[in-house]
């Protein structure tokens, strides 16, 4: 009994080891990255706090009442800001030693002496902190989850103007305490909506579960909540392709971990072995890995090669049938799949040829079925959001499934098919990478100056970020179609 209560404990601290996946893709924003988002993310928030709506005031001191309406931010001044990592899920921003400067219409009463008028006044030494968690959602999204916001204004100040100025200015406390109060209250419910709801419709634009083309797909979702440390954030991503006609039928992730090291660019993209993998079982699984070459598309100098090797063949048939058109029918046995080593990337592809002739009103008749074995380099580039693969076909070797003195027989063959498959089989493949597939990174942010690194089971893509279009343009394109309602009721005497 002891020992299968030991062997049930053992069992059950193993299982989420067993359970866990190694990611396809993996990202990592760099401190340099956060900085560079940080300068257009703080233009985003002046635009949020310049915007914020203040309720109106009035309230009675003795013989002195006053009100104040229309209040409204004219100029906003983040003159020190920090934003950094915060172990083990957070970002940290930090604001100190800002100003905000505000105008209103006044209507003061002081005795039997009325005045209105404007009023422009400053909030100093403001303080805004606030710390954002981050996380994986239900659908593997990565999502503002919290944040927290403490803000502080150190003092506020208020000039007058008017016949009554000298006789209000010793009574502006009470609205500046005011003031202070009611505007210190509106700073952190507009940030957190901001975070949450807009960075949130942001967060939105990356791809998840999305179509590549008419035949695969690409699953982007987190495998669990970001890892973040005091230099950068780690993001892992399934990074794996699947059919659209079955999209359950995949393989299984066997690739090492992506480990990245580096930390002098803004941002690195990792994609293992699996990644691309999953992409040629995807489009095997769809049937697409297929070509048909018939009739006058053959061309005519292999024609004559291939007649020539099965003279004998057709020596034996029918004249009108001998002299039919050809077909060559190509067909790949299995996924094609990815090797990377630190020298580079190779793509091996077995496949099977069959040449057939096409005599009119009767049925393909098959003169052979030969193997092929080639081996592909691939190059990978990233352009924007775009991840594109240029191929070239390396090594070509073809051979009969009936015997080895066929295989000897076509030799000759080897050079012309190999120049066919560069000719017309490799520029449709590269046509189709060229189309390039998007990676997990918000609209309006772009890749620029990548750097691309091979090592033992993946590629990392190595690069800095470029803003393509502003994080207010795009949130504005996104936003929610309701928001949360903003007080704008007036306040008592506070």
């Amino acid at each position: 009994m002891a020992t299968s209560t030991v062997l049930l404990s053992l069992f059950l601290v193993t299982l989420p080891l067993s359970l866990s996946q190694n990611p396809g893709c993996r990202i990592r924003i760099t401190s340099n990255g956060l900085q560079f988002v940080k300068q257009e993310g703080l233009k985003f928030v002046e635009e949020e706090l310049e915007n914020i709506t203040i309720p109106d005031l009035r309230g009675k001191e003795g013989s002195f009442s006053y009100e104040i309406n229309n209040v409204r931010v004219t100029h906003l001044q983040l003159t020190q800001s920090e934003l950094w990592f915060q172990p083990h899920k957070q970002l940290v921003l930090n604001i100190n030693n800002s100003s905000i400067s505000l105008n209103f219409q006044r209507k003061l009463l002081y005795w039997l002496f009325y005045d209105a008028g404007m009023i422009n006044a400053s909030a100093e030494g403001v303080h805004i902190k606030t710390k954002i968690d981050l996380a994986r959602d239900s659908l593997g999204r990565l999502r503002i989850s919290n944040m927290s916001c403490d803000a502080s204004i150190s003092r506020m100040q208020a000039g007058f103007s008017g016949t009554l100025k000298r006789v209000y200015e010793f009574l502006g406390t009470f609205i500046t305490t005011g003031m202070r109060f009611l505007l210190n209250q509106q700073i952190c419910p507009a940030l957190k909506h901001a975070g949450i709801v807009l960075l949130n419709s942001l967060l939105n634009t990356v791809p998840v579960r999305n179509p590549v083309d008419d035949y695969i797909g690409i699953d982007y979702s987190l495998l669990s909540d970001p890892d973040v440390s005091e230099d950068s954030l780690d993001m892992n991503f399934k990074g794996m392709f699947y059919s659209l006609s079955a999209e359950n039928d995949t393989i299984p992730n066997l690739s090492p971990a992506l480990n990245i090291k580096e930390q002098e660019r803004m941002v690195y993209i990792a994609l293992s072995e699996y990644f691309f993998d999953s992409a040629m079982h995807a489009y095997f699984r769809s049937g697409v890995l297929s070509l048909e070459i018939a009739k006058e598309k053959v061309p005519k100098d292999l024609e004559v090669i291939l007649r020539t090797s099965y003279f004998g063949t057709l020596m034996l048939l029918d004249p009108s049938v001998a002299e039919s058109p050809m077909k060559l029918e190509l067909r790949v046995l299995a996924a094609p799949r990815f090797t990377i080593k630190p020298s580079g990337t190779s793509v091996s592809v077995n496949a099977v040829l069959n040449v057939y002739l096409m005599p009119d009103d009767q049925p393909p008749l098959q003169l052979s079925s030969l193997t092929m074995e080639s081996r592909l380099s691939a190059k990978v580039h990233l352009k924007k959001k775009s991840l594109q693969v240029h191929l070239d076909l390396k090594r070509f070797r073809i051979f009969s499934n009936k015997s080895a003195l066929e295989s000897l027989a076509l030799i000759p063959l080897q050079s012309p098919l190999k120049t066919l498959l560069q000719m017309t089989i490799m520029p449709v493949l590269n046509e189709r990478t060229k189309r390039g597939v998007r990676i997990p990174l918000p609209e309006g942010l772009d890749f620029t100056r990548e750097t691309t690194t091979h090592h033992a089971g993946f590629i990392l893509i190595g690069g800095d970020l470029h803003f393509s279009k502003s994080l207010r343009e795009v949130i504005e394109k996104y936003r929610p179609p309701t928001t949360p309602a903003t007080n704008t009721g007036s306040n008592e005497s506070i």
